[in-house]
């Protein structure tokens, strides 16, 4: 992503990558390629769970916000990112083989129910909706190998031999 620092570099299309602006704490107003307004932009650098590091440049229409308050903002909103991500991942709503809005509907319905019992099984088991949608399809692919050796092994029984 590329950023101008004024109207007139937008203008010149003299244009910087944001990855090379010192944004670290705090904000700046920038001119994107696509947009004509000025956007206000910073830098989060956060740790992740496993100890590596993450960066997110944020951006705002909000020209009056500081860094902590931009920051606070997003922190509030990255849930409903998560909602979106989730559902779309771990519950199928993203593929729904619907032409018809009754069948969208229904899909809608199953992909919210789904989550909602992800959601409860997080908060029993301590664990993200990816390991929970992992450990419920290991747990599937074992029932469906157990099956299928059920079925595939000759069940055979000397007193039904006929002669």
């Amino acid at each position: 992503r590329v950023v101008a620092l004024s109207k007139d570099d937008k203008e010149k299309g003299i244009y910087h990558s944001i990855e090379s602006l010192e944004l670290q704490g705090r904000t700046m107003w920038v001119y994107l390629k696509q947009y004509n307004n000025p956007v206000l932009i910073a830098k989060q650098v956060f740790k992740n769970g496993d100890g590596s590091t993450g960066t997110l440049y944020l951006a705002t229409s909000d020209m009056n916000l500081d860094y902590s308050s931009l920051t606070a903002i997003y922190e509030k909103r990255w849930k409903v990112e998560e909602f979106f991500r989730s559902i779309k991942n771990n519950a199928a709503f993203a593929k729904a083989p619907t032409k018809t809005i009754k069948t969208q509907q229904a899909h809608f319905t199953a992909s919210m129910i789904a989550f909602i019992k992800l959601e409860r099984l997080k908060l029993r088991n301590s664990k993200n909706h990816y390991a929970m949608k992992s450990e419920i399809w290991l747990a599937a692919t074992k029932a469906a190998w157990k099956q299928l050796d059920k079925l595939s092994t000759p069940n055979i029984n000397s007193n039904k031999i006929a002669a």
